[in-house]
């Protein structure tokens, strides 16, 4: 009989173990999800203008190619001749040899339209976020190029490496809903 009432305090024991330890569990799936829900509501941007272009979007991702791309205004910037975000300050000629180009990649393509204009497209799949063609533009140009996190590229850290590493203080949380903010204006769309 003592040894009847044993097994049945053992069983309790286990029994209340396990629940104890069902709950445990349970608060902690619903405390991560409440944590997720919560940074889900808000993601890593660059205001394009605070940015300085100073290049550490390219190394300090955690990606291996930064999720930082650079993004053309087209509204601010139409078909032009010469991009300053495309061609070296003092290019040897106005052409698409490597040596003329600021981009270091290459992730800039220019085609022509019409005489004297080209169209600039920026090549998603080269372009790695260092900032060299955003610089060109905003000290020769008119601004048009800025940098942007792919939100489809990026793997939502809960502390952005870049946004540690950033000098402006450019990388910020913006909503969800709204992941992208345009150039000169301060909205998010």
């Amino acid at each position: 009989m003592a040894n009847e009432k044993e097994d049945v305090t053992r069983r309790e024991f286990l029994r209340t173990g396990l629940c104890g330890a069902g709950v445990a569990v349970l608060g902690s799936a619903v405390g991560l999800l409440a944590r997720r829900a919560s940074a889900g509501s808000t993601l890593w941007q660059i205001d394009p203008d605070k940015c300085v272009q100073c290049g550490r979007c390219a190394n300090e991702c955690v990606l291996g190619v930064s999720a930082v791309k650079c993004v053309h205004a087209y509204a601010m910037c139409g078909y032009c001749d010469r991009c300053t975000g495309f061609f070296e300050p003092e290019p040897a000629a106005f052409d698409t040899g490597a040596e003329n180009q600021l981009c270091p990649v290459g992730a800039i393509k220019r085609s022509f339209i019409e005489d004297p204009y080209y169209e600039y497209i920026i090549d998603d799949n080269l372009c790695y976020g260092c900032g060299k063609c955003v610089k060109g533009c905003e000290k020769f140009g008119n601004g048009s190029l800025f940098l942007q996190i792919r939100q489809d590229l990026c793997v939502k850290c809960n502390q952005c490496a870049i946004a540690l590493a950033c000098p402006g203080q450019a990388i910020i949380r913006v909503p969800a809903d709204r992941p992208y903010l345009l150039k000169n204006r301060g909205e998010t769309s």
